[in-house]
This record gives structure tokens, sequence and C-alpha cells, in this order.
């Protein structure tokens, strides 16, 4: 099956924590924190429409101000959204800066932040370059359940998890996915394209049968295009099936509340990153440290149901020993470990 998202850490398993989640077919990706991102090229960067952050301590947070110095002047806008007090730590980061002549850029920059309260209510603020990024006040936001974010192909949901400070767990879930007849596809002598991706989003989003699609395809005697309403493509559609759903939990110490969130967040998860930050050996430390161990991270991806699972977030302590963080993390996952992990 050919899914939307294509996720890959940001660095490597010793590095800061984050996700780049990139679109197949479009122009755009999200991105899952926000330390450490000089790995990511300015191309990625600009392709950003939203980042999503689980809390700010500085390796999760402190890639803001090379986000900002990267699509300044290039890019209008991007939504970032995080926890508590959220609001006002992107605002204190804009007025660290000294913006007398940001107004003139040819290209405004609008940030809009969005900031969710352990009680469920949100809170709005824009920054724009225009105005030297000034906070603006927006209407609060409108949630409904865990549901953070949400567009006609897929939501972000999110739920706190306990890191001795406020943290979010995220799950980004394709609404849907669908398959092509390629034999359907075949026999009307077309190739796959762009126009694909834009019919499978009007199947998708219930537009009306009128819909014009541009058909462009190429064979032997060269380019051709064509116009035709989604009501003549639509039975290309072979069949519409659940969607890719992805998980993202870092920070954590290992309790029965927090499993719980996680479940009720991520079961069935088909992909879950996880923190393993450190060995069951060192428990007792994780707990002093609100960190998860590797085999704590394995029962969470156990009681969630996780089809597949990557470790991240490793201790520098273990740079020798990452192939026991794995062995640890994928015993507990495949129930080859059966005691509890609790400390």
């Amino acid at each position: 099956m050919r899914c939307l998202f294509e996720p890959r850490l940001v660095n490597e398993a010793f590095g800061d924590p984050g996700l780049y989640v990139d679109f197949r077919d479009e122009r755009r990706a999200l991105l899952l924190d926000l330390g450490d991102i000089t790995a990511l090229p300015p191309r990625k960067l600009m392709r950003l429409s939203h980042i999503f952050v689980t809390h700010t301590h500085m390796d999760h947070f402190s890639g803001f101000d090379h986000f900002l110095r990267v699509v300044l002047g290039r890019k209008d806008s991007v939504t970032v959204l995080g926890g508590p007090g959220f609001a006002d730590q992107v605002e204190h980061k804009l007025r660290a800066y000294t913006w007398n002549v940001v107004h003139r850029y040819e290209v405004e920059l609008k940030i809009d932040v969005r900031e969710i309260e352990t009680d469920g209510r949100g809170v709005r603020a824009r920054f724009s370059s225009r105005s030297g990024f000034e906070r603006e006040s927006c209407a609060p936001l409108e949630l409904s359940d865990d549901v953070l974010h949400d567009e006609p192909t897929f939501r972000v949901r999110g739920r706190f998890v306990d890191h001795d400070v406020p943290c979010l767990a995220y799950a980004i879930e394709e609404k849907a996915h669908v398959n092509v007849a390629k034999d359907r596809l075949a026999a009307l002598g077309l190739t796959t394209g762009t126009w694909l991706h834009e019919l499978k989003h009007s199947v998708l989003t219930g537009a009306p049968g009128t819909t014009p699609i541009e058909v462009k395809w190429r064979d032997r005697e060269g380019e051709h295009t064509m116009t035709r309403p989604v009501a003549e493509l639509r039975h290309l559609v072979m069949d519409i099936v659940p969607g890719q759903r992805i998980g993202y939990v870092t920070d954590l110490r290992y309790s029965q509340a927090n499993v719980d969130a996680l479940i009720a967040l991520l079961a069935g998860v088909d992909l879950l990153f996880i923190e393993s930050v450190f060995l069951d050996e060192d428990a007792d430390h994780a707990l002093r440290k609100n960190h998860l161990t590797a085999r704590q991270a394995g029962e969470i991806a156990r009681a969630v149901g996780a089809r597949s699972v990557i470790p991240f977030h490793f201790s520098p302590r273990y740079q020798e020993r990452s192939a026991d963080l794995l062995t640890e993390m994928h015993a507990a996952w495949s129930g080859a470990s059966s005691a509890p992990g609790a400390h």
C-alpha cells in the first residue's frame, strides 16, 4: 500500500529527537519537535506547513531560531503547536531579536502559534514579519477531544504524558487510503501522475462528480492532456481502506497513567517512534530523569499493539551499546521479556 506519509527521524538515535514527515506527491511536510535540525537542508524546511512540539526542553525547541533564519523572507506561513505557555515562549524568542528591516522583505512570514492547555483549552496567537513580529491575539482554539489538527485527508491527535512537565505525545493519522485499479488504468492507455493524486483527493473528500480533473500522461507518441470529470474517472478507484497511523512518543516516565494515555491515543498504530533512553539495568536512574528504559518502551509498544517500532533518543552513555538498547526494546515488544517494566 502506497501511503500518504514518508516519516524519518531527523537525527540518528543518539541525536536530538525529531521526526520529519514528508507527504508523497506533495511539496509539503510536517515536523515533530524542533531541536537540532541542521541535518535538514533548507529545501526540506521550506516544505514545512506545521511543526508540533512535545515540550520546550532545549533538545526539543532550540532549533526554532535556525528554522526562522532559513525561512525568513522566503516562506509565507507556518503553524507551530505546543503545550502550556507555548505562545509566550515563541513570543520571547521572537522578541530576542531586532526587527527594524524585516518589514521590507518581499515575502511576509506569518507564524500561527497554537497552545494546548492540559484541560483541553486552546490558545492562539499570530506573529507577522510585517509588524516586526508583534503579537496579535486571536480567538481561542476550538478543539474536539484530542484532535489538534484536522484536514480532509489526515488529522493530528495528541495527549499529554508526564515528564515532570506536561509533554505531548502525537498520533498522525491518514484518514483513508485509495487503491487504484491498475488494469483499468492500463486499459485506458493512461499512466500515473499528479492527476491521479488529485483524483484520489477528490474521491476521499467527497468532491462533486462534475469536478474537473486535468489528466496528463506520456506515451510513445509524446505528452497528452485531457480534462474529465471526477464521475467519469471514479471507476479507476478500486477500494478505500484505512490509512496509515504513526505515533511519536518521547520524554515521559513509566507509569500506568502514561501507559493508559498512550493506549487511548495509539491503539493499533502502524508505526511507533518511541524513546528508549536507558537500559533497564539503569531503571532507577531513568525514573529520576523521567525517561523510559528500552524495555519499558518495548512494553508500551506491545501494550498499544504497535505493528512496527523505531526506538530513538538513546542516552550518550550507551554509545558503544546501541545494539543492547535495540535488543532489549524488541524483546519486550515481542513478549520475549515478560517481567514488569515499572520500577
